[in-house]
């Protein structure tokens, strides 16, 4: 990932404000290690921050066509850039970067060439011939965007909030799929696939076009000139991108330049579930795999930095953003500048826990529509920026958009969770790759459950975390909270900690509002408690609150004898050792 910076109509082309761009622009070095660039033309600025991943040596921005009227600075991976070159043939490129296409797709199609586009990308476009501009974000959100406006009239636009805030009498979150032109003022929505609008699919289920779908997406994003590896947590899956990875990994270029085996990482406490499902995973696959563990008094000491870094208050994207945080670090370290991970698959296929409570289908989907749309506020935010601090770069084959249709376009019927047809929650998925014949996966790690990113790198973890929060919120804190904070009220103290953290960074009541809205309940969402009101009782998000969901749901004694063998036994297995886990969390705080 890079990190972009414009400021554009500000009316001031004086050398200070040249300098005060390049002070902001520092901001965002930790994106973009590799190099730094400035374009300025007129009362217009563009400054890139590189991280360089495709074209390390010619590959610096900003970026032009050939006569440099059209300025591009762009954060994000074209992983189609060579076909759409082959679409260009009258434009002469000056780089190998694959994000040069920008300025001439706009040459040839104007403002509806984003679409055509197959990859992650934040970008603004200066038209110097009109002095006009444009800004994109990506469908789903994967690259990080704020856009901000001054007194003077001008607009600030910044890969993070941290670029802008000081200047800005107003920013916000720059909404994923959208364009801003400076020529309307307005945000134009250019992603819209089938399912946004929220209608229920009718296409049946076919595991080998879900694995083929899958397998494409993690094959494009193997496009890289530096060492690269896969996060593993063990679970269902992070495995499945590794093993996918593992076994295309041969004849690429990637494989032709550092090898054709993969790395793998995993982060957690000593002795947590993921740690060792991770071990298992790679043991399997044959991967060169790299443990990195971490302490309670590790993760609390890095706080500050993870919410300086990730830049929101939400309890469970800090939770999970801190290992991620710490990990990034130890991989970077090892030369490694891109990973491939796996989120996006529990908002595709309804995979976290309270989805058993779902009453239909029609609501089982508009869920995951839900959820897909918010993923750029919560994992899409964790795990760019918790990498980025570190200048690693994320890249997310579930969020593929040709996966993303193929996955949202499955009548949701088949993603119902149904213990007596022996489908626990992303059967789809589980099936897909489940083959007899040329295993990707062990059985019991294909049909390992859901577990909680920060509950699987130890239980203890979120115990230290609020036993940590309880040492510095006291309960008249608690009282005052609504008059202290009155917008998004924290709830524990876990939340007021954290949220004090925030607000030393980022005072500003635009920060606050960039972050969603309402407590935190069970699975983070409201929905849950309308599915069954019990979850209301449980207003820690840990994926613990749902662990009697599990329990109840895969009981051998409540459920049919189909369940309880082979794919079913083991799964049944994996639960009775997570309870066990789950019952005396340790807590160790090292001094």
């Amino acid at each position: 990932m890079c990190g972009i910076l414009a400021v554009l109509g500000c009316s001031d082309e004086s050398q200070a404000k040249r300098v005060r761009v390049l002070e902001l622009s520092r901001r965002l070095k930790h994106r973009g290690p590799d190099w730094s660039g400035l374009h300025q033309y007129g009362d217009c600025y563009l400054a890139h921050q590189r991280l360089a991943i495709i074209d390390p040596a010619s590959g610096d921005q900003p970026l032009y066509n050939e006569d440099k009227t059209i300025v591009v600075t762009v954060n994000g991976e074209i992983y189609n850039h060579e076909e759409l070159r082959k679409r260009l043939p009258d434009h002469k490129f000056r780089t190998g970067s694959d994000c040069e296409v920008i300025a001439h797709l706009y040459e040839e199609h104007g403002e509806g060439f984003v679409d055509m586009l197959d990859g992650i990308f934040s970008f603004v476009l200066l038209d110097t011939r009109d002095n006009s501009f444009i800004a994109a974000r990506d469908a789903i959100g994967i690259t990080p965007l704020y856009i901000g406006w001054g007194l003077d009239g001008s607009v600030w636009i910044s890969s993070e909030m941290k670029g802008l805030n000081d200047d800005c009498e107003h920013f916000e979150v720059f909404p994923p799929g959208h364009l801003f032109s400076s020529k309307g003022g307005i945000y134009r929505r250019w992603y819209n696939p089938p399912w946004y609008s929220e209608a229920i699919p009718s296409v049946p289920y076919d595991p080998l076009v879900l694995r083929e779908a899958f397998e494409k997406a993690v094959i494009k994003r193997l496009m890289t000139d530096v060492p690269f590896g896969v996060l593993l947590s063990g679970g269902l899956d992070s495995s499945l991108v590794a093993a996918v990875t593992s076994r295309h990994l041969a004849g690429t270029k990637a494989a032709e330049q550092w090898g054709t085996q993969l790395h793998s990482f995993c982060v957690g406490l000593e002795g947590s579930p993921d740690l060792k499902a991770a071990k298992e995973v790679a043991a399997y696959l044959g991967t060169v795999h790299h443990e990195f563990h971490f302490t309670v008094q590790d993760g609390i000491d890095a706080i500050e930095d993870v919410i300086y870094h990730i830049e929101t208050y939400d309890v469970t994207t800090i939770r999970a953003s801190t290992p991620m945080f710490l990990m990034s670090r130890k991989i970077k370290a090892l030369g490694v500048k891109m990973v491939i991970s796996g989120e996006g698959s529990d908002e595709l296929f309804g995979g976290y826990l309270y989805f058993h409570k779902a009453p239909n289908k029609e609501e089982f989907h508009r869920e995951t529509c839900r959820k897909v749309k918010a993923l750029h506020q919560y994992d899409c935010l964790r795990a760019n920026k918790a990498t980025s601090a570190w200048g690693l770069e994320a890249r997310v084959p579930f969020l593929d958009k040709a996966f993303i249709d193929v996955a949202m376009s499955i009548d949701p019927e088949w993603k119902m969770i149904k213990p007596d047809l022996g489908r626990i929650e992303k059967w789809v998925l589980r099936k897909a790759f489940d083959d007899e014949e040329n295993p990707y996966l062990p059985k019991h790690i294909l049909y390992r459950q859901k577990e909680q990113f920060s509950d699987g790198v130890g239980y203890s973890w979120i115990d230290g975390l609020k036993a940590h929060a309880a040492e510095h919120v006291s309960g008249k804190m608690m009282q005052n909270a609504k008059h202290i904070y009155p917008h998004n009220t924290p709830t524990t103290k876990e939340a007021y900690y954290y949220r004090m953290i925030f607000e030393r960074f980022f005072p500003q009541n635009s920060a606050r509002l960039t972050v969603p809205g309402g407590p935190s309940v069970a699975c983070s969402t409201a929905k849950a408690i309308e599915w069954d009101a019990q979850w209301s009782e449980n207003l820690d998000p840990s994926g613990r609150a749902a662990l009697g969901v599990h329990v109840s749901a895969y009981d051998p004694a409540a459920v049919p004898s189909s369940l309880t063998t082979g794919t079913g036994a083991a799964m049944l297995v994996n639960k009775k050792q997570r309870v066990m886990e789950a019952k005396a969390p340790e807590l160790t705080i090292s001094s």
